[in-house]
Protein backbone atom coordinates (compact mmCIF):
# COMPACT_ATOMS: atom_id res chain seq x y z
CA UNK A 1 0.00 0.00 0.00
CA UNK A 2 1.19 3.51 -0.80
CA UNK A 3 1.44 6.05 2.02
CA UNK A 4 0.45 9.70 1.48
CA UNK A 5 2.28 12.20 3.70
CA UNK A 6 1.16 15.87 3.70
CA UNK A 7 3.23 18.97 4.41
CA UNK A 8 1.09 20.99 6.83
CA UNK A 9 2.36 24.40 5.72
CA UNK A 10 2.44 24.10 1.92
CA UNK A 11 -0.38 21.52 1.64
CA UNK A 12 1.79 19.49 -0.74
CA UNK A 13 1.88 15.72 -0.57
CA UNK A 14 4.60 13.08 -0.80
CA UNK A 15 3.89 9.45 -1.72
CA UNK A 16 5.99 6.87 0.11
CA UNK A 17 6.23 3.86 -2.26
CA UNK A 18 9.14 1.73 -1.04
CA UNK A 19 8.26 -1.12 -3.43
CA UNK A 20 9.69 1.02 -6.27
CA UNK A 21 13.19 0.14 -5.03
CA UNK A 22 12.75 -3.37 -6.41
CA UNK A 23 11.89 -2.41 -9.99
CA UNK A 24 14.27 -3.58 -12.74
CA UNK A 25 16.71 -1.11 -14.32
CA UNK A 26 17.81 -1.02 -17.96
CA UNK A 27 20.05 1.94 -18.74
CA UNK A 28 22.09 2.84 -21.80
CA UNK A 29 25.44 2.33 -20.07
CA UNK A 30 27.41 -0.46 -21.72
CA UNK A 31 28.03 -2.55 -18.61
CA UNK A 32 24.39 -2.62 -17.61
CA UNK A 33 23.32 -3.22 -21.20
CA UNK A 34 25.44 -6.33 -21.37
CA UNK A 35 23.80 -7.67 -18.25
CA UNK A 36 20.35 -6.72 -19.56
CA UNK A 37 20.90 -8.64 -22.81
CA UNK A 38 21.02 -11.87 -20.85
CA UNK A 39 17.43 -11.33 -19.75
CA UNK A 40 14.46 -11.26 -22.14
CA UNK A 41 12.40 -8.07 -22.28
CA UNK A 42 9.24 -8.57 -20.22
CA UNK A 43 7.34 -6.16 -22.51
CA UNK A 44 8.08 -7.96 -25.80
CA UNK A 45 5.58 -10.18 -27.57
CA UNK A 46 5.88 -13.89 -26.67
CA UNK A 47 7.13 -12.93 -23.20
CA UNK A 48 3.67 -12.22 -21.83
CA UNK A 49 4.13 -14.87 -19.13
CA UNK A 50 7.02 -12.84 -17.67
CA UNK A 51 5.00 -9.69 -17.03
CA UNK A 52 2.30 -8.82 -14.53
CA UNK A 53 -1.39 -9.52 -15.09
CA UNK A 54 -2.90 -8.13 -18.28
CA UNK A 55 -5.95 -5.92 -17.69
CA UNK A 56 -6.66 -4.58 -21.20
CA UNK A 57 -5.49 -4.93 -24.79
CA UNK A 58 -6.09 -3.63 -28.28
CA UNK A 59 -5.64 -6.36 -30.85
CA UNK A 60 -6.30 -10.07 -31.16
CA UNK A 61 -5.58 -12.94 -28.82
CA UNK A 62 -6.43 -13.87 -25.26
CA UNK A 63 -5.06 -12.11 -22.18
CA UNK A 64 -1.39 -12.87 -21.49
CA UNK A 65 -0.93 -14.34 -24.98
CA UNK A 66 0.55 -12.92 -28.26
CA UNK A 67 -1.56 -11.09 -30.85
CA UNK A 68 -1.87 -7.72 -29.16
CA UNK A 69 -1.17 -4.27 -30.63
CA UNK A 70 -1.25 -2.36 -27.34
CA UNK A 71 -1.15 -4.14 -24.01
CA UNK A 72 -2.00 -2.80 -20.55
CA UNK A 73 -0.70 -4.63 -17.48
CA UNK A 74 -0.70 -3.97 -13.76
CA UNK A 75 2.53 -2.53 -12.39
CA UNK A 76 4.51 -4.87 -10.13
CA UNK A 77 6.15 -1.89 -8.46
CA UNK A 78 3.29 0.61 -8.02
CA UNK A 79 3.49 4.23 -6.96
CA UNK A 80 -0.19 4.30 -6.03
CA UNK A 81 -2.74 1.60 -5.24
CA UNK A 82 -3.95 1.66 -8.87
CA UNK A 83 -0.97 1.73 -11.24
CA UNK A 84 -0.80 0.28 -14.76
CA UNK A 85 1.70 0.10 -17.61
CA UNK A 86 0.70 0.69 -21.23
CA UNK A 87 3.06 -1.18 -23.60
CA UNK A 88 3.04 0.85 -26.80
CA UNK A 89 3.70 -1.96 -29.30
CA UNK A 90 5.20 -5.45 -29.60
CA UNK A 91 8.26 -3.90 -31.31
CA UNK A 92 11.08 -3.46 -28.82
CA UNK A 93 13.04 -0.95 -30.88
CA UNK A 94 10.30 1.57 -31.80
CA UNK A 95 9.23 4.61 -29.83
CA UNK A 96 6.14 6.72 -30.51
CA UNK A 97 7.95 8.77 -33.16
CA UNK A 98 8.85 5.55 -35.03
CA UNK A 99 5.45 3.83 -35.02
CA UNK A 100 2.66 4.16 -37.57
CA UNK A 101 0.10 6.87 -36.92
CA UNK A 102 -2.55 4.17 -36.52
CA UNK A 103 -0.49 2.54 -33.78
CA UNK A 104 -0.10 5.86 -31.96
CA UNK A 105 -3.87 6.16 -32.21
CA UNK A 106 -4.19 2.73 -30.60
CA UNK A 107 -2.07 3.93 -27.69
CA UNK A 108 -4.33 6.93 -27.13
CA UNK A 109 -7.41 4.72 -27.40
CA UNK A 110 -5.98 2.53 -24.64
CA UNK A 111 -5.39 5.65 -22.54
CA UNK A 112 -8.97 6.77 -23.06
CA UNK A 113 -10.50 3.41 -22.17
CA UNK A 114 -8.47 3.03 -18.97
CA UNK A 115 -9.26 6.65 -18.03
CA UNK A 116 -12.95 5.86 -18.43
CA UNK A 117 -12.53 2.72 -16.32
CA UNK A 118 -11.01 4.63 -13.38
CA UNK A 119 -12.61 8.07 -13.66
CA UNK A 120 -15.04 7.49 -10.74
CA UNK A 121 -12.34 6.07 -8.46
CA UNK A 122 -9.96 9.04 -8.38
CA UNK A 123 -7.76 11.38 -10.39
CA UNK A 124 -6.38 9.55 -13.43
CA UNK A 125 -2.90 10.68 -14.46
CA UNK A 126 -1.40 9.30 -17.69
CA UNK A 127 2.31 9.89 -18.26
CA UNK A 128 5.22 8.69 -20.37
CA UNK A 129 8.93 8.62 -19.50
CA UNK A 130 10.92 8.03 -22.68
CA UNK A 131 14.65 7.63 -22.19
CA UNK A 132 16.89 7.24 -19.16
CA UNK A 133 17.13 10.99 -18.51
CA UNK A 134 13.31 11.12 -18.45
CA UNK A 135 13.13 8.43 -15.77
CA UNK A 136 12.46 5.28 -17.83
CA UNK A 137 13.75 2.10 -16.20
CA UNK A 138 12.90 -0.21 -19.14
CA UNK A 139 13.85 0.61 -22.73
CA UNK A 140 10.79 -0.92 -24.43
CA UNK A 141 8.48 2.02 -25.20
CA UNK A 142 5.70 2.31 -22.64
CA UNK A 143 3.73 4.75 -20.55
CA UNK A 144 1.92 4.57 -17.24
CA UNK A 145 -1.46 5.23 -15.66
CA UNK A 146 -1.86 6.01 -11.97
CA UNK A 147 -4.99 6.79 -9.96
CA UNK A 148 -4.61 9.29 -7.13
CA UNK A 149 -7.31 9.74 -4.45
CA UNK A 150 -9.60 12.69 -5.16
CA UNK A 151 -8.79 14.37 -1.83
CA UNK A 152 -5.08 14.71 -2.71
CA UNK A 153 -4.15 18.17 -3.99
CA UNK A 154 -2.11 17.81 -7.18
CA UNK A 155 0.55 20.43 -7.84
CA UNK A 156 -0.16 20.24 -11.57
CA UNK A 157 -0.26 23.30 -13.79
CA UNK A 158 -3.66 24.52 -14.93
CA UNK A 159 -4.02 24.96 -18.68
CA UNK A 160 -1.81 27.81 -19.90
CA UNK A 161 -3.23 30.44 -22.29
CA UNK A 162 -2.67 29.71 -25.98
CA UNK A 163 0.36 31.53 -27.40
CA UNK A 164 3.20 30.76 -29.81
CA UNK A 165 1.06 28.38 -31.87
CA UNK A 166 2.84 25.48 -33.54
CA UNK A 167 -0.09 23.79 -35.29
CA UNK A 168 -3.84 24.13 -35.58
CA UNK A 169 -6.22 21.28 -36.45
CA UNK A 170 -10.03 21.16 -36.34
CA UNK A 171 -10.09 20.03 -32.69
CA UNK A 172 -6.64 20.77 -31.23
CA UNK A 173 -4.04 23.50 -30.93
CA UNK A 174 -0.41 22.79 -30.15
CA UNK A 175 1.64 25.66 -28.74
CA UNK A 176 4.63 26.68 -26.62
CA UNK A 177 3.19 28.60 -23.65
CA UNK A 178 4.89 31.83 -22.57
CA UNK A 179 5.22 30.11 -19.19
CA UNK A 180 7.29 27.25 -20.64
CA UNK A 181 9.58 25.86 -17.95
CA UNK A 182 11.68 23.68 -20.28
CA UNK A 183 13.41 24.35 -23.62
CA UNK A 184 11.05 23.40 -26.49
CA UNK A 185 8.23 22.46 -24.13
CA UNK A 186 5.03 22.08 -26.17
CA UNK A 187 1.39 21.52 -25.25
CA UNK A 188 -1.55 19.98 -27.10
CA UNK A 189 -4.94 21.27 -25.98
CA UNK A 190 -8.47 20.68 -27.27
CA UNK A 191 -10.29 23.72 -28.58
CA UNK A 192 -13.34 22.69 -26.56
CA UNK A 193 -11.91 22.62 -23.03
CA UNK A 194 -15.09 21.67 -21.20
CA UNK A 195 -14.56 17.92 -20.79
CA UNK A 196 -11.86 15.50 -19.72
CA UNK A 197 -9.53 13.41 -21.85
CA UNK A 198 -11.86 10.43 -21.45
CA UNK A 199 -14.56 12.29 -23.40
CA UNK A 200 -12.65 12.24 -26.71
CA UNK A 201 -14.31 10.64 -29.73
CA UNK A 202 -12.51 8.11 -31.93
CA UNK A 203 -12.03 10.76 -34.63
CA UNK A 204 -10.53 13.18 -32.12
CA UNK A 205 -8.19 10.47 -30.86
CA UNK A 206 -6.87 9.90 -34.40
CA UNK A 207 -6.38 13.63 -34.93
CA UNK A 208 -4.55 14.00 -31.62
CA UNK A 209 -2.33 10.98 -32.36
CA UNK A 210 -1.18 12.61 -35.58
CA UNK A 211 -0.33 15.86 -33.78
CA UNK A 212 1.50 14.10 -30.95
CA UNK A 213 3.66 12.04 -33.27
CA UNK A 214 4.55 14.99 -35.51
CA UNK A 215 5.64 17.05 -32.53
CA UNK A 216 7.88 14.33 -31.10
CA UNK A 217 9.44 13.75 -34.52
CA UNK A 218 10.18 17.46 -34.82
CA UNK A 219 11.65 17.54 -31.31
CA UNK A 220 13.99 14.70 -32.24
CA UNK A 221 15.05 16.62 -35.37
CA UNK A 222 15.72 19.77 -33.34
CA UNK A 223 17.76 17.70 -30.88
CA UNK A 224 19.83 16.22 -33.71
CA UNK A 225 20.34 19.58 -35.47
CA UNK A 226 21.74 21.45 -32.50
CA UNK A 227 22.22 19.73 -29.19
CA UNK A 228 21.92 21.96 -26.17
CA UNK A 229 23.79 19.40 -24.04
CA UNK A 230 25.23 15.89 -24.23
CA UNK A 231 22.09 14.34 -22.75
CA UNK A 232 20.67 11.55 -24.98
CA UNK A 233 17.30 12.36 -26.59
CA UNK A 234 14.57 11.87 -24.02
CA UNK A 235 11.20 13.32 -23.17
CA UNK A 236 8.25 13.13 -20.80
CA UNK A 237 4.63 13.83 -21.44
CA UNK A 238 1.54 13.70 -19.30
CA UNK A 239 -2.19 14.27 -19.69
CA UNK A 240 -3.82 16.61 -17.21
CA UNK A 241 -6.40 14.57 -15.25
CA UNK A 242 -9.10 17.21 -14.83
CA UNK A 243 -11.37 19.42 -16.89
CA UNK A 244 -9.88 21.86 -19.39
CA UNK A 245 -7.20 19.24 -19.98
CA UNK A 246 -4.05 19.26 -22.08
CA UNK A 247 -1.14 17.01 -23.01
CA UNK A 248 2.23 18.51 -22.05
CA UNK A 249 5.45 17.34 -23.74
CA UNK A 250 8.68 18.10 -21.87
CA UNK A 251 11.87 17.39 -23.86
CA UNK A 252 14.79 16.59 -21.53
CA UNK A 253 17.45 18.63 -23.31
CA UNK A 254 18.92 20.06 -20.08
CA UNK A 255 19.51 19.06 -16.45
CA UNK A 256 17.86 20.76 -13.52
CA UNK A 257 20.47 22.05 -11.07
CA UNK A 258 20.80 23.56 -7.60
CA UNK A 259 19.30 26.97 -8.43
CA UNK A 260 16.06 25.45 -9.71
CA UNK A 261 15.86 22.91 -6.90
CA UNK A 262 16.66 25.48 -4.22
CA UNK A 263 14.36 28.27 -5.38
CA UNK A 264 11.55 26.52 -7.21
CA UNK A 265 12.24 28.89 -10.14
CA UNK A 266 12.78 27.37 -13.58
CA UNK A 267 15.37 28.72 -16.01
CA UNK A 268 14.38 28.26 -19.66
CA UNK A 269 17.28 28.95 -22.05
CA UNK A 270 15.08 28.92 -25.20
CA UNK A 271 12.48 31.61 -25.83
CA UNK A 272 9.07 29.89 -26.29
CA UNK A 273 8.30 32.05 -29.34
CA UNK A 274 11.49 30.82 -31.03
CA UNK A 275 10.79 27.25 -29.92
CA UNK A 276 7.39 27.43 -31.62
CA UNK A 277 8.99 28.60 -34.87
CA UNK A 278 11.45 25.71 -34.83
CA UNK A 279 8.71 23.23 -34.08
CA UNK A 280 6.87 24.61 -37.11
CA UNK A 281 9.97 23.87 -39.18
CA UNK A 282 11.40 27.37 -39.48
CA UNK A 283 15.19 27.18 -39.81
CA UNK A 284 17.28 28.45 -36.90
CA UNK A 285 19.13 30.93 -39.17
CA UNK A 286 15.84 32.65 -39.99
CA UNK A 287 14.90 32.64 -36.31
CA UNK A 288 18.17 34.43 -35.54
CA UNK A 289 17.38 37.15 -38.08
CA UNK A 290 13.83 37.52 -36.73
CA UNK A 291 15.19 37.84 -33.20
CA UNK A 292 17.52 40.67 -34.25
CA UNK A 293 14.68 42.45 -36.03
CA UNK A 294 12.47 42.11 -32.95
CA UNK A 295 15.14 43.83 -30.80
CA UNK A 296 15.32 46.77 -33.20
CA UNK A 297 11.58 47.39 -33.17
Amino acid sequence: MSKYVPDIISHRWVIIASSRLSRPEETHSSSKQKRAKKKPCVFCENNENLSATEVFRIGKGKPNEPGWKVRVISNKYPITDYHEIVIHSPDHGKNIEDLSRQQVGNILLAYRERFRFYRKIGQVLIFCNNGEQAGASIEHSHSQIVVIPSQINLDTLAKEPTSNVVSDTPNFTSYCPDFSQWPYEVWIAPKDGTGKFADLTDIQVEEMADTLQKLIKQLRKIYADHRISHIPFAYNYYIYPGHNWYLRIIPRFVYRAGFELGTGLDVNIVDPSEAALELRGVESKIIGVLSKLKKKI
